[in-house]
């Protein structure tokens, strides 16, 4: 969400250029010969100044029920003012010259936006919540203009603090964010089912987390950058695993990898594939130990049975091409 957030909230400070949108006044009643003229002319412009209040009223209520704000009050429901604020005075609607709008709280010596208030702009974002020094601060919702939700703390117009982020799309995080980024210990959930839970650096996932998939696989380890890298263990659906390193989403460095039927390998990968000094073992007790180079056996392998036995056999990328020798 992050440069979202804070371009919708950027500075507006300049309260000097604001345009309210006033009930016009209505003016003294000129003296007139035709008294009939004198009678009607405090109701016409009584009817005038109506229409306009009526007008503006219609305006307030379209703002305030945009399909936008009510699709954003079905998922979380209406926001909630938790505190109550004192010494403020209200205008609105009150228009920016960008357009935008602000209903709610002033401050009355700032003349600022301060205490509760609704700011909305013309592509449809909308922020409804706290304001402080005329920056949103404390609890608040805003909803992008694509409908993306963020509802939570505020800190001088940027996420700051915990909060939950809905995507329109139907992915939902919630968690902590410093600076309009992911950032510290959250939860990430998507429509399929899958779920990550862990650390956040900076708005991504970085140092510890679990991540599950929806067909069933796992991930519990490091993270750096969104990518699995460090030290972790991997489960497949078909109860395969492996624990060791990752760099770039890949088995990189040293690892074990096990099957479901027992079989078992431990040694170096790179880039995925089995590649350096490693050591095979079957369910039987076997063990072979030898090089590996792009996922396939290559040179000189010892095979160790259970009985004590120790045969020497060679390989060529993958093909046997010696039979095997007692040592």
């Amino acid at each position: 969400m992050g440069t979202v957030c804070e371009s919708c909230l950027k500075d507006l400070s300049n309260t000097s250029a604001l345009n309210e949108l006033e009930i016009e006044k209505v003016k003294k009643i000129h003296k007139s010969p035709h008294k009939n003229r004198v009678i009607l002319q405090p109701f016409i412009k009584i009817q005038a100044a109506w229409r306009g209040y009526s007008t503006r009223k219609k305006l307030y209520i379209q703002l305030l029920e945009s399909p936008l704000n009510k699709i954003a009050e079905n998922k979380l429901g209406k926001f909630n003012y938790s505190i109550e604020t004192h010494g403020m005075i209200k205008k609105g609607p009150v228009r920016y010259p960008n357009k935008s709008i602000y209903i709610g709280e002033w401050s009355p010596k700032t003349n600022t936006r301060e205490g509760k208030g609704i700011h909305i702009w013309h592509d449809g974002s909308r922020y409804e919540g706290y304001w402080h020094s005329d920056k949103a601060n404390g609890k608040g919702r805003l909803i992008h203009g694509d409908g993306d939700i963020y509802e939570g703390d505020w800190k001088n117009d940027k996420a700051e603090g915990k909060g939950t982020f809905i995507h329109t799309d139907g992915t939902v995080y919630e968690g902590e964010w410093y600076n309009d980024k992911q950032h510290g210990q959250g939860l990430e959930r998507w429509p399929d089912g899958a779920w990550y839970k862990g650390t956040y650096y900076k708005g991504f996932k970085q140092g510890y987390g679990e991540f599950f998939w929806a067909d069933g696989s796992s991930y519990r380890g490091d993270f750096v950058q969104n990518c699995l890298e460090g030290r972790g263990t991997y489960h497949w659906p078909n109860l395969r695993t492996y624990t060791g390193m990752w760099k770039d989403n890949k088995m990189h460095g040293d690892g074990v990898f096990r099957w479901s039927d027992g079989r078992c390998y431990i040694g170096a990968y790179v880039d995925d594939l089995k590649h350096g000094k490693g050591e095979f073992r079957w369910p039987d007790g076997r063990v072979l130990k030898g090089i590996w180079k792009n996922g396939k056996q290559d040179g000189e392998a010892v095979i160790a049975f259970l009985d004590g036995q120790k045969k020497i056999t060679y390989w060529d990328m993958g093909k046997q091409i010696t039979i095997n020798k007692n040592m």
